[in-house]
């Protein structure tokens, strides 16, 4: 029997991951079961186990979201600008929300944030990736500071968790609401957050928002 490759392994692992994504987006962690997964995949129930030992084994790597942590640091490495990295920031989130193709990624990311709250390896990978982004968000919030482009009485760690609590609101609005026009609300967000990094007087704030 003719061994496979490793990118056919890879490959086969990702149709495994992704015929879970679409089981658990429809019917959740506890209402799927392996069989379910075995026939969305069109693998055989051996070779599923021989990639995943457990269905645990399957949320916990849909959990791991690496390509979307990726995708963070990058946009916030893309620019020298500190203000042009944050605002990179806020086109991948209002353009990753706005894309329906995301919606099972959405879903099945909400499910993985309930079950961090009970299972501990879960947990684990949901705050290593908060714990990446929001270090990332901290260093190009000092690296503004150190240039005098951001303001200077800030709170690093402070500003990068509201960051992240706005993009984890929004991902909740989407989920529920996948019609949901977030243009709007990325234009707001995005003059609070100028308005809190480089500073503004109230006036020219309430204007900007009364335009968004």
């Amino acid at each position: 029997m003719p061994k496979i490759t490793t990118k056919q392994r890879e490959a086969r692992r990702e149709r495994i991951l992704d015929a879970a994504l679409k089981c658990f987006s429809r019917r959740g962690f506890h209402q799927t079961t392996t069989a379910d997964i075995v026939r969305e995949s069109g693998v055989s129930q051996g070779t599923l186990y021989l990639y995943f030992k457990s269905k645990d084994d399957l949320i916990a790597a849909l959990a791991d979201n690496r390509h979307q942590g990726e995708a963070v640091l990058n946009a916030l490495a893309e620019h020298e600008d500190p203000l042009a990295s944050i605002f990179a920031l806020l086109a991948l989130y209002a353009e990753r929300l706005s894309d329906r193709a995301q919606t099972d990624v959405l879903r099945v990311g909400l499910q993985g944030w309930a079950e961090a709250l009970c299972n501990e390896r879960v947990r684990a990978g949901v705050l290593q990736g908060l714990s990446r982004a929001r270090a990332a968000l901290v260093r190009v919030i000092r690296r503004g500071q150190k240039a005098g482009a951001f303001r200077h009485d800030l709170t690093a760690d402070a500003l990068a968790r509201v960051l992240i609590a706005l993009f984890q609101g929004f991902v909740l609005q989407a989920a529920w609401e996948p019609k949901l026009d977030l243009e709007p609300c990325f234009k707001l967000v995005s003059n609070l957050v100028h308005y809190s990094l480089v500073g503004s007087d109230r006036r020219s704030l309430h204007e900007s928002l009364l335009r968004c």
